[in-house]
C-alpha cells in the first residue's frame, strides 16, 4: 500500500490493520511529523525472515522508499518489495535502477515487485527496465479510481510463468477508499 497513514495522532492504524486481518503489518515511514507518520505499508500472511527499508529518495523532491521483506513458501524463497515512485521521469529513472540493484544482489527463486510506479510514459525507460528485468505483465488502469485510464500500479513476479493474472479490484468501496484502484496478482508455485 501507498500513501498510508500508519500513525494519526497517537493511534496506529497500521497495527490495527495488521490485528484485524491476522497479517503482520510492516510501516515504509517517508515522512514524520509530531501527530502523524506516512508513507509505503505492507501486509504478509506469510513469516517475514527479512526486512529492509530502502531509501530511494532524490534529492530535492519529495521522500520516497520501498519495503523489502524475504519469506518463504514451504521450500520457495520469495523476496517482495513494495514501493511508491516519484513524478518526475527522472526522478523515476534512479529509483528503478536503485530497485533493480536490490533485486541483483538479493536471490530469491521468487521476485516481486510492486506498487504505484507514477510512470505515465509506456514508452519510458523505467518500464522498458522492469520489463526486461521481470518480463512484460498486464498492465490494469487503476487511475483514477472513478474512471481508470491510467496503469500506474503495477505488478510484476518472476520468473514469470508463477504469475497467473493481474487484475484490478474496481468496486464502490474501492472507488471510495482511494484515487487508485488496488490490484489483485495471482500466483502459481
Amino acid at each position: 500500500m501507498q500513501e498510508v497513514e500508519t500513525l494519526r495522532d497517537g493511534i496506529n492504524q497500521l497495527e490495527q490493520i495488521g490485528r484485524q486481518t491476522g497479517m503482520q503489518a510492516v510501516a515504509g515511514i517517508t515522512m514524520f511529523s509530531k501527530t502523524s507518520h506516512y508513507g509505503n505499508a505492507l501486509l504478509s500472511r506469510l513469516e517475514i525472515e527479512e526486512l529492509h527499508r530502502e531509501d530511494i529518495s532524490v534529492n530535492g523532491r519529495e521522500p520516497r522508499g520501498a519495503i523489502y521483506i524475504k519469506t518463504r513458501l514451504g521450500k520457495i524463497s520469495i523476496q517482495i518489495v513494495a514501493t511508491h515512485l516519484g513524478l518526475l521521469p527522472r526522478e523515476r529513472r534512479t529509483q528503478v535502477k536503485q530497485l533493480l540493484k536490490i533485486f541483483e544482489r538479493k536471490p530469491a527463486d521468487i521476485s516481486i515487485l510492486m506498487g504505484d510506479l507514477n510512470e505515465w510514459y509506456l514508452w519510458g525507460r523505467p518500464l522498458r527496465w522492469l520489463h526486461r528485468h521481470f518480463c512484460r505483465t498486464a498492465a490494469q488502469a487503476t487511475f483514477p479510481s472513478q474512471f481508470p485510464l491510467l496503469a500506474l500500479d503495477r505488478i510484476w513476479v518472476k520468473p514469470r510463468a508463477c504469475l497467473r493474472s493481474v487484475t484490478s479490484y474496481n468496486t464502490a468501496i474501492t472507488r471510495k477508499a482511494s484515487d487508485h484502484l488496488p490490484l489483485i496478482a495471482k500466483l502459481i508455485f
